[in-house]
């Protein structure tokens, strides 16, 4: 059995080298960063290790040598000054009043100011802020390294909160502005965070910023690379493969399939979630474990509110400007999404400087789908996984009855003020339906004007459905045989089935179907 280690949960880079915890060595990386700048900014998605680089730097700021023993530090750094570190972690708070701000702030300066003084003069939290940061370069006769640990906590939890968000994004840039007017007193600073909230952003003064979320050079500082993973992992792979019964390659393939995919930038190496990754080999198994950690549901809330169409996430097409800030006035939810690590860079357009964005592997797919469903259709939260079962045992079963009465229901109760919006939420609703079932039979989905005809098969049925809305299920089932929708399908040994469906306004639902076999 592997005797590793995995640092599940564990942030702290002394904790990690002191606790003979798995560690991926990312301190070249580091050593470069702090050789050839000062002031820096990443953003990542959550658990993708951005705690941990902080905790590395401040390990290293502080001058502990020993920690990086055996690491490429030890052979890079020759000096080890020890410098004043301000490390301030913003994670650990729920920003529900701009109070809660105001006092998670007030008790970082209260504790440094225990360290470096306090002057009654200085009123305000940027002010002591200032101070603080004048002081300590004074007393230890060294510049002082600052590092912010998720910056933008306060500001993404008050989304949608307008009033809330100026509060906290006022507050944020006048305290953040003391890096600015303390330059002389600071030898380095980095903030990091999941997102970048742009134009009327906490950081405008901060021109200073060098932001390397989308730099290449630095794409692998936080997360797992596939040659990381082959370095660090290769007994672990094998042992894997043996515990689930598969081979060394079907691990690899499975591994990349459901963790892999995130690009920051174009033409870059994929990076693994780490914290999926890394339970995956703790416990052997696939699982959606980032998932499980907790979707905020901002994201689900950002796009029903702009009646965004889900059919175009998978194939959504921005540019760098868009990806790179979040307009707390705009009406986009796709930066939000794209930096919350729900979309990924899956190509890009040189001439014209366009994305093109998708999910980046499985895990992250099925999981954001299967969070939608209760959003959208009429099904508990709770139910909503026995419901997906339920629509694929009946599918595979040829049991088309049971499939669309199923499918009524989860379009019983959609309110009135919907009305307007039928057609986006019912296709919304048939998309989500589809791409959950895709994980478990072959599906397509094609969409135009007015129409929606969707195809699935499993090892011994096929379905051709076409849904049509205010028409009849006459003329849906009319279409199918009139386009020839099923003539790929002609030497087929499956049975096949021939579904129309009207959907109707009027009801708000699924209002008859008609089968053809």
């Amino acid at each position: 059995m592997s005797s590793k280690i995995y640092p599940i949960g564990v942030q702290n880079f002394e904790k990690i080298r002191k606790g003979g915890y798995f560690y991926i060595d990312k301190t070249a990386l580091v050593y470069q960063l702090v050789k050839t700048g000062s002031y820096y900014f990443l953003s990542r998605p959550r658990r993708f290790g951005k705690s941990l680089l902080i905790s590395t730097l401040e390990a290293y700021f502080q001058g502990k040598r020993e920690l990086f023993e055996g690491l490429a530090m030890e052979k890079l750094e020759k000096d080890w000054v020890k410098y004043p570190v301000l490390h301030l972690d913003l994670n650990t708070e729920k920003y529900d009043t701009p109070e809660s701000l105001e006092n998670k702030l007030n008790g970082a300066l209260v504790e440094w100011e225990k360290i470096y003084g306090a002057e009654p003069s200085e009123r305000s939290l940027a002010m002591r802020f200032e101070g603080i940061i004048k002081r300590a370069c004074r007393q230890e006769g060294q510049r002082v390294a600052i590092l912010v640990d998720e910056y933008d906590k306060p500001m993404l939890q008050a989304i949608g909160d307008d009033v809330l968000q100026k509060s906290f994004r006022n507050t944020l840039k006048a305290f953040y502005g003391a890096l600015k007017s303390q330059d002389g007193c600071i030898k380095f600073a980095m903030l990091t965070g999941v997102t970048k909230f742009g134009k009327v952003s906490v950081f405008s003064d901060l021109n200073n910023l060098n932001d390397i979320s989308m730099w290449n050079k630095y794409v692998d500082i936080c997360g797992v690379s596939e040659q990381e993973l082959y370095d660090n992992l290769g007994a672990e792979l094998h042992e894997f493969a043996d515990a689930r019964g598969m081979t060394y390659e079907e691990v690899c393939a499975r591994l990349k399939e459901m963790y892999d995919g995130y690009h920051f930038t174009h033409n870059s190496k994929g990076m693994y979630n780490p914290f999926s990754l890394l339970l995956a080999f703790d416990r052997n198994e696939f699982k959606s474990y980032w998932f499980e950690t907790g979707t905020p549901t901002y994201l689900v809330e950002l796009l029903k509110k702009h009646n965004y169409d889900l059919h175009r996430m998978a194939h959504e097409e921005t540019d760098e400007q868009v990806l790179n800030s979040i307009d707390s006035e705009s009406t986009n939810p796709i930066p939000v999404i794209y930096q919350s690590g729900y979309l990924t860079i899956k190509g890009y357009n040189e001439e014209f400087d366009i994305y093109r964005l998708g999910f980046p592997n499985r895990e992250v797919e099925e999981g954001f789908v299967r969070f939608l469903l209760p959003y959208y259709a009429n099904v508990d939260k709770v139910e909503a996984p026995f419901e997906i079962r339920n629509f694929v045992r009946e599918v595979r079963a040829g049991d088309y009855e049971s499939f669309f009465r199923r499918l009524q229901s989860f379009f019983s109760d959609i309110p009135y003020e919907l009305a307007r919006e039928l057609e986006l939420h019912y296709q919304n609703v048939l998309y989500i339906v589809y791409k959950l079932l895709g994980f478990y039979v072959k599906a397509e989905y094609h969409t135009s004007e007015g129409r929606v005809d969707m195809i699935l098969q499993t090892d011994k049925f096929i379905y051709i459905m076409e849904f049509k809305l205010n028409g009849t299920a006459e003329e849906a089932l009319q279409q199918i045989n009139d386009k020839h929708y099923a003539r790929p399908f002609e030497t087929d040994s499956r049975k096949l089935f021939k579904i129309g469906i009207n959907f109707s306004t009027e009801t708000r639902n699924i209002e008859k179907w008609l089968v053809e076999n």
